[in-house]
C-alpha cells in the first residue's frame, strides 16, 4: 500500500515545506507578476510597476523619478529571487529522493489559484492531489501512483466569511481563463454559471468547486471569490480542521490548505452510498486511499483517527448508518488489515 520515504527525503520535504512557508509571507516587488514601465514627461523620465490585480484590471503604481534608487529596484526585479532559487533546488531534491510531484498541467492551475489568493481566502484543495500531499506529509510514498484528470476544490461558502483588503475581489474564473487551457465553465440551471470547468477538447480533465450543503441549496455563487461552489453533502465534516501543505512541481512549489488526513479518509466512506451514475467508477480508487491512508495513520497518528471517527460517531444515526455501509465494502475489499475492528472500537459509548 506504501513504501517509507527515507529520513533524507523527509528532510527535504521538511525543508521545502518550511521554505514554501516563509516566501509566502515575506513576499517583496520580486514576487509579484508584473513590470516597469517608463513615462517621459517634459523632458524628465519616470517609472511605474504595471501589474494585474486578482480581478483582471490592470493597474499602475508610480514608483519615482529615474534616479539610482530606482534604477537599483529595477534591476532586483530583473533578478531572480533567492527565495524561489533555493524552493526550486529543493523541489527538485525532494522529487529525486522519492517525494511525489503532482502533474504539471495541474501543477499550473493549482498555482494560478494560489497567486490569485483562493488559499489565502479560505480555498482548500481536495481529491486526489490532496491525497498526493499526504503521502509527502506523512514521509511515504503511495504504492501506485495516482492518476486524475480531476483537480478539485473547496470552500467553506457562507459559512465562513472572507477578510479581505479595502475593496479587493479575487475573481477565481478570471484566474482560470488567464492560464488560456480552454477550461470553460459547465452552465448549470437557470443559466447560471455552474462550479465545473471542463476542456472541450480534452474533456477528461476538469476542474470542480464545492462546498458544504445547507438544506435544499442549489449551486452558490460567492461572489467574494468570483466563483460558484457546487453544495455537496457532508463536505462541512472534511473542511474542518483544515491544515497547510505543498503542493510542487517540476523547479516549483506552491503552499495550499487541505483537509486534516484522518477527515479526507473517512468522509470518503461517509459518502461512499451517495456515489452514483459516473462517479461509481471512483469508488476502487477511493477505497484505496481511504485504506492506504488509514494504515499509516494507525501507525504514526491514532489520537488523529480516534478523534475524527468519534466526532463523526456523535451527529447521529443517519451519519452513522452511512459509515457503516462505507466501512462494510472496505472490510470487504481488504479484510486482512482489521479496519472495521479498530474504527468500531473508537465508537463514543451509548451514542
Amino acid at each position: 500500500m506504501y513504501s517509507e520515504l527515507s529520513s533524507t527525503a523527509q528532510t527535504a520535504y521538511a525543508q521545502l515545506f518550511e521554505a514554501c512557508q516563509t516566501g509566502d509571507y515575506l513576499r517583496t516587488v520580486a514576487n509579484l507578476p508584473g513590470s516597469f514601465a517608463s513615462k517621459t514627461v517634459k523632458g524628465r523620465t519616470y517609472w511605474y510597476f504595471q501589474y494585474t490585480e486578482p480581478a483582471g484590471k490592470l493597474r499602475q503604481v508610480y514608483v519615482g523619478p529615474d534616479t539610482p534608487e530606482v534604477q537599483s529596484l529595477i534591476a532586483k526585479k530583473e533578478v531572480k529571487p533567492a527565495s524561489q532559487e533555493a524552493i526550486g533546488r529543493l523541489v527538485r531534491s525532494a522529487t529525486v529522493l522519492g517525494c511525489e510531484p503532482v502533474p504539471s498541467k495541474h501543477f499550473r492551475v493549482i498555482e494560478r489559484l494560489a497567486d490569485y489568493g483562493f488559499f489565502r481566502a479560505g480555498g482548500v484543495l481536495i481529491g486526489t492531489h490532496a491525497f498526493i500531499s499526504y503521502g509527502n506529509l506523512l514521509g511515504v510514498r503511495w504504492g501506485v501512483p495516482e492518476r486524475t484528470q480531476d483537480v478539485d476544490f473547496a470552500h467553506a461558502g457562507r459559512s465562513l466569511s472572507i477578510a479581505l483588503p479595502g475593496n479587493l475581489k479575487l475573481d477565481t474564473d478570471d484566474a482560470i481563463k488567464s492560464l488560456d487551457m480552454g477550461l470553460l465553465p459547465i452552465s448549470g440551471l437557470v443559466d447560471k454559471t455552474g462550479a465545473t470547468y471542463l476542456n472541450p477538447q480534452e474533456p477528461e480533465f476538469r476542474l470542480d468547486f464545492v462546498t458544504p450543503l445547507h438544506r435544499e441549496d442549489g449551486p452558490y455563487v460567492h461572489e467574494g471569490l468570483g466563483i460558484t461552489l457546487q453544495p455537496l453533502k457532508f463536505m462541512e465534516y472534511s473542511l474542518e480542521g483544515v491544515q497547510q501543505a505543498v503542493i510542487f512541481s517540476g523547479d516549483r512549489a506552491v503552499l495550499v490548505n487541505v483537509p486534516d488526513p484522518a477527515r479526507y479518509a473517512l468522509h470518503k466512506l461517509l459518502i461512499y452510498g451517495e456515489r452514483k451514475g459516473a462517479f461509481r467508477a471512483k469508488l476502487e480508487k477511493d477505497l484505496k486511499q481511504v485504506a492506504s491512508l488509514l494504515l499509516v495513520l494507525r501507525e504514526r497518528l491514532p489520537w488523529s483517527v480516534e478523534e475524527a471517527w468519534q466526532d463523526m460517531d456523535a451527529r447521529g444515526p443517519g451519519w452513522r448508518r452511512r459509515m457503516t455501509q462505507g466501512l462494510e465494502q472496505l472490510e470487504r475489499k481488504f479484510p486482512q488489515y482489521e479496519f472495521g475492528a479498530w474504527l468500531k472500537a473508537l465508537s463514543v459509548p451509548n451514542a
